[in-house]
């Protein structure tokens, strides 16, 4: 592949099912490192036809599993895709399971998912450094996951662990006491062989790659730059009133 020839990451997002504009990145990383077998895992979906990897799913024959704790939202996904012309014939995987880090593995190994996949996206809102941390039976080739845009570039933390944690608790303001830092998750997955190349422009979602892919096309950056260049900077000005919330260092 000509380097040269090819777009910024940052110039190729478009919204199709996603929320916002990663169905264009995703899309592009792929177009270039290719796929292998076309699985993914999507953990915090909601109803699952507006995620990160539902695009794939309907348009792209990809064999996917939609993880959400509620079961309401879930039937009415079931439904879309049982009814949709292009995924009658391949419904998504899709579980009801309130998450955990000790049930994490389990619930994705118990139903199908193991070894390499091509897709792992994570939104949670909440405890998602320790899913993360605990996911293994799964090796996928592009992560993307949310962090806390809010959160500068040189704070590696998270909020802290607990089975139960909600992230509408009205003690703190949901918006901004959830989920990590950039700089823990940057650190979480480099611990497990992979590299950030980039983020959305809207500053909280991440991706990675796996060490290894398509290096010279997507080489890894900083948290800093890819801080510096996302454009979340009403976001950013709520760190002051809330760095002192119970955050956990990683």
């Amino acid at each position: 592949t000509d380097k040269a020839s090819l777009p910024r990451l940052n110039d190729t997002g478009f919204r199709v099912n996603s929320e916002f504009e990663e169905d264009g990145l995703l899309l592009y990383i792929f177009s270039v490192i290719g796929t292998t077998n076309k699985r993914s895992v999507e953990i915090g979906v909601s109803d699952g036809t507006e995620c990160n990897t539902a695009n794939f799913i309907i348009f792209h024959g990809w064999k996917g599993m939609l993880i959400d704790g509620n079961e309401k939202l879930l039937a009415r996904g079931r439904s879309f895709y049982q009814n949709h012309p292009d995924t009658k014939s391949n419904v998504p995987v899709m579980v009801t399971s309130w998450i955990t880090r000790d049930n994490i593995d389990k619930v994705i190994s118990d139903n199908g998912f193991n070894g390499e996949i091509d897709l792992l996206s994570i939104d949670l809102d909440g405890v998602d450094y320790y899913i993360l941390e605990n996911i293994r039976c799964v090796k996928p080739r592009v992560i993307i996951c949310e962090v806390a845009g809010v959160i500068p570039p040189e704070y590696a933390v998270t909020v802290p662990y607990a089975d139960d944690f909600y992230c509408w608790n009205k003690s703190y303001p949901e918006q901004v006491f959830r989920s990590m830092s950039l700089a823990a998750a940057n650190k979480l997955l480099k611990g497990k062989g992979y590299r950030l190349i980039g983020m959305h422009n809207l500053g909280f979602n991440a991706i990675f790659i796996l060490n290894g892919l398509g290096e010279d096309i997507f080489p890894e950056i900083t948290v800093a730059d890819a801080y510096n260049k996302s454009i979340n900077d009403e976001g950013r000005k709520l760190w002051k009133d809330i760095q002192g919330f119970p955050w956990v260092e990683v």
